[in-house]
């Protein structure tokens, strides 16, 4: 009896691992990003992220006060990249990449996270993510569309007046009304249709 009790308690996972610091802070905004991206925004508990991260719901509550504090900082640390849109020789092949990036980001972990909190919250919430939303996902991504479009200006597969701010709406609009209401998650094939039938002709010399 007394060895089936001791293999039990052996076999029962500790409640905390005595992490401190920056190691216990990034298992925690881990585990944030995992609960967004599984169970969503709503589903989304403090103490569901300390259990993830395998310590102590006061250990969340400490470093940050909120969920939303939590929530703003699982995003910050946890945001794709988008820093690099490689010359692949004409618009066409540049902007089918570049979404396929994007489309591939989006659809990350951390991706499912962000767009859980982006559909998920009432506006005045979503007001509280706003910036990080604007600063690592919105304002990279449209870098990188305007400098698609100027390297093919450049190279002359775009017309000269086709930098403008409507323009460079068409991708992410369309991308995000066709995750948000069609459920849509961007293969190739609608990527390129979507580049062929609508990017390509909107931009080339001679069109507009």
């Amino acid at each position: 009896m007394a060895n089936s009790r001791w293999t039990a308690a052996a076999e029962t996972p500790p409640v905390s691992l005595r992490r401190r610091g920056p190691v216990l802070e990034r298992a925690i905004l881990e585990a944030a990003l995992e609960q967004l991206s599984t169970v969503g925004w709503s589903g989304l508990t403090m103490e569901g992220v300390a259990a993830g991260a395998q310590t102590g719901k006061a250990a969340v509550y400490r470093r940050w006060p909120s969920k939303e504090d939590l929530v703003a900082d699982a995003l910050q640390a946890g945001l794709p990249v988008l820093d690099e849109a490689a010359d692949h020789g004409s618009i066409r092949e540049d902007l089918f990449q570049l979404c396929r990036q994007v489309r591939d980001a989006m659809y990350s972990r951390s991706g499912f996270a962000f767009r859980s909190v982006l559909y998920e919250c009432d506006s005045s919430t979503a007001e509280r993510f706003h910036g990080v939303i604007v600063r690592r996902v919105v304002e990279p991504a449209n870098q990188l569309y305007r400098e698609v479009v100027r390297r093919g200006v450049t190279r002359g597969d775009v017309r000269a007046d086709a930098i403008g701010e409507l323009v460079f709406d068409v991708i992410p609009g369309l991308m995000m009304y066709r995750s948000k209401v069609c459920g849509s998650e961007w293969p190739d094939e609608d990527i390129a249709e979507m580049i062929d039938q609508i990017m390509v002709p909107l931009l080339r010399p001679g069109t507009g």
